[in-house]
């Protein structure tokens, strides 16, 4: 009984697999796949502790083929050869179906090896990932290839598994295990949709349970204890952290506190404070802009604040901040504004600038009109005289509109009123 309690209970059917029902209920794509027997080359793409190993030693079950394992992180390219020299020996009568876990961690040169191999129907090839695989994966490999994705395991589908987990130890171990209140909910919820996190804590809960009267008595404080940052799924390089910190800056330009606050905590528990003040920073910006153009300093106060406090601190300004930011008005008219004018830049769109904006000095010999004749708006009425100042091709370019908001639209009214008037007396 060495082996993990995940590996002792693992399904073998398609049933008893924990989620995955968009993927595995009947009449689902991949169901239909298993249940056919015709397998083509699959890559499951999803978290750790999903069901994505299950799946494919169930399939390897359904199709009578020989399974064989290989993690990419420590495999060679011999070790596919010797895999391959199995074909049609008494091991592997009818061809291997080969399960390659972590398969981005393969290089080029040894993913277009394994693409001989599976052109050639030698192999059948299960391939698992916990990174976009159109990201990671030789693209001859993709284009061969099946993409499924598995998900997250809800909280409320782990639960069963833990029972069963927690049955199988009090038969193994010949004792009663009696959990107190709460004690599967909170496993379940602490495994972040991992079920063989959620097993591994059964184990762990169970062993660290002294048994008193031939009964052992989980308690809720155990299971606190022994599932605690748990639930953190978080990759700097992964898909993982994208996600997290794309949705933690559309729900503060979205205007949803809530979410704001839930995935500054996703972060803060990940220990990346560095994503989120960087964001919080770059949403202030982009995102509020002149609709509350105080908002800029207020926010970079707060990330100084945490910064220089550090975690735990930081969570209090940090909060402050997210929830300032997502409560204020909006305006990305700014934003806009800067984007129109790099992308004229780059296009080439742009031409001397004007001579009364030039750094004064000498007009050439061949100027017909010498002189800057710059006018300092300050010497004129409300400060402001017109004149012009972009280049002669982009003369009457506008990128900046105002925002709808109120700060925007009491600019807006001012230069209209002083705009107006100037040009009304001209």
């Amino acid at each position: 009984m060495n082996n993990p309690l995940a590996d002792r209970i693992r399904p073998e059917s398609i049933d008893d697999v924990v989620g995955q029902k968009h993927l595995l209920a009947q009449g689902k794509a991949l169901r239909n796949l298993i249940e056919s027997g015709d397998i083509p080359n699959l890559i499951f793409y999803g978290p750790s502790g999903v069901g994505k190993t299950t799946v494919a030693s169930i399939i390897a079950n359904a199709t009578n083929r020989t399974l064989r394992r290989l993690n990419a992180t420590v495999a060679s390219t011999q070790d596919i050869k010797d895999i391959v020299a199995e074909i049609g020996t008494f091991t592997a009568p009818n061809g291997v179906l080969l399960y390659l876990d972590e398969i981005q961690y393969f290089n080029k040169r040894q993913q277009q090896t394994l693409l001989e191999y599976i052109e050639n129907g030698k192999i059948t090839l299960i391939a698992s990932t916990t990174e976009n695989p159109y990201f990671y994966v030789y693209p001859a490999i993709l284009s061969r290839s099946t993409v499924f994705e598995f998900k997250t395991v809800a909280a409320e589908e782990i639960v069963p598994a833990i029972h069963r987990g927690f049955d199988i130890l009090s038969k193994e171990n010949a004792v009663e295990t009696e959990l107190e209140d709460g004690v599967d909910k909170k496993i379940a919820q602490g495994c972040g949709g991992d079920v063989r996190k959620a097993l591994n804590s059964v184990e762990n809960c169970f062993y660290a349970t002294p048994i008193k009267d031939n009964k052992k008595f989980i308690r809720l404080e155990t299971a606190g204890e022994l599932t605690q940052k748990t639930a953190i799924r978080y990759d700097r390089d992964g898909d993982e952290h994208y996600d997290i910190i794309s949705a933690y800056q559309k729900s503060m330009r979205g205007s949803d506190i809530d979410a704001a606050l839930h995935y500054l905590a996703r972060l803060l528990e990940a220990g990346d404070i560095a994503s989120a003040c960087r964001r919080l920073v770059v949403c202030a910006c982009e995102d509020v802009g002149l609709a509350y153009p105080q908002i800029i300093p207020i926010v970079k106060s707060a990330v100084d604040i945490a910064m220089m406090v550090g975690l735990p601190e930081a969570r209090i300004p940090l909060a402050d901040a997210v929830a300032l930011v997502a409560a204020a008005p909006k305006s990305n008219s700014v934003y806009m504004a800067i984007d129109a004018a790099i992308s004229d830049v780059k296009k080439g769109n742009y031409g001397s600038i004007p001579r009364q904006l030039q750094n004064k000095h000498f007009d050439g010999e061949d100027a017909d009109i010498k002189g800057q004749f710059y006018l300092y708006p300050h010497e004129f009425d409300n400060h402001w005289i017109e004149q012009q100042y972009l280049p002669d091709g982009l003369r009457n370019k506008k990128y900046y509109d105002f925002g709808p908001n109120k700060n925007e639209q009491a600019f807006k009214a001012y230069w209209d009123k002083i705009k107006g008037n100037k040009n009304e007396k001209d």
